[in-house]
């Protein structure tokens, strides 16, 4: 059978040449425009590790700030489209990477930005991410998480759950097929409760369609 993990990858591979169409939505604007100027101001001057890069398109955001971008991803696919996108000059590299695995000769970072990863993160595994991606930073890092809040009306709805509390939705692709897709939208006391044994400062701020938090590592 499938792994729920290896299904999300393959969805990510066919979904890539469609996947910003979702940043085009007219009544998201207004939100990704504060997080557009937010996000590239908080990890200003700073050694920055991307979680699931995807097609890059926070990564361009992020390399008009940031001394230098890591930007990594486990589909090939999207990120072909984040590399043939323009940078700044010697800023930005990318690497496939295993975020449950990244591994000593990633190198080590001040900073990490994973935007709409931790909702495709199983409960199980937590830990397991949390421990990968702080094996590669250093003390102090500043850590940036993105992701969707569940807007009724708006939002894919949830059609499924496991025996973990992991929910899922039907995704439809351009070609018309459906695919099951792992999404657990998570509320500010559950996030602060899973990183309270690693962050020294948290903060949390929900906007329309999305939340924004950070925290510095111990």
């Amino acid at each position: 059978m499938e792994s729920p993990d290896q299904g999300l990858v393959d969805y990510y591979r066919r979904r890539a040449v469609e996947y910003e169409a979702i940043y085009a939505r007219p009544e998201r604007q207004q939100d990704l425009s504060v997080l557009r100027k937010q996000i590239p101001e908080k990890l200003a001057g700073a050694t920055v590790l991307e979680i699931a890069c995807g097609t890059g398109y926070w990564t361009q955001e992020i390399a008009r700030a940031a001394k230098r971008v890591l930007a990594t991803d486990v589909a090939e696919e999207p990120m072909r489209i984040a590399q043939a996108k323009s940078y700044p000059a010697g800023k930005v590299a990318f690497e496939t990477a295993d975020a449950y695995a990244l591994g000593e000769a990633l190198g080590r970072f001040d900073a990490a930005f994973a935007g709409f990863w931790w909702s495709h993160v199983p409960r199980e595994r937590v830990a397991e991410f949390l421990g990968s991606l702080h094996a590669r930073l250093e003390p102090g890092s500043r850590v940036l998480l993105l992701d969707n809040l569940y807007v009724e009306g708006n939002s894919t709805a949830l059609a499924g759950i496991d025996a973990a509390g992991n929910t899922y939705q039907m995704r439809r692709l351009g070609d018309g097929t459906h695919v099951r897709v792992l999404k657990n939208f998570v509320s500010e006391e559950e996030l602060r409760t899973q990183l309270a044994p690693h962050a020294a400062g948290f903060s949390y701020r929900p906007f329309e369609y999305y939340w924004l938090a950070e925290y510095v590592l111990r």
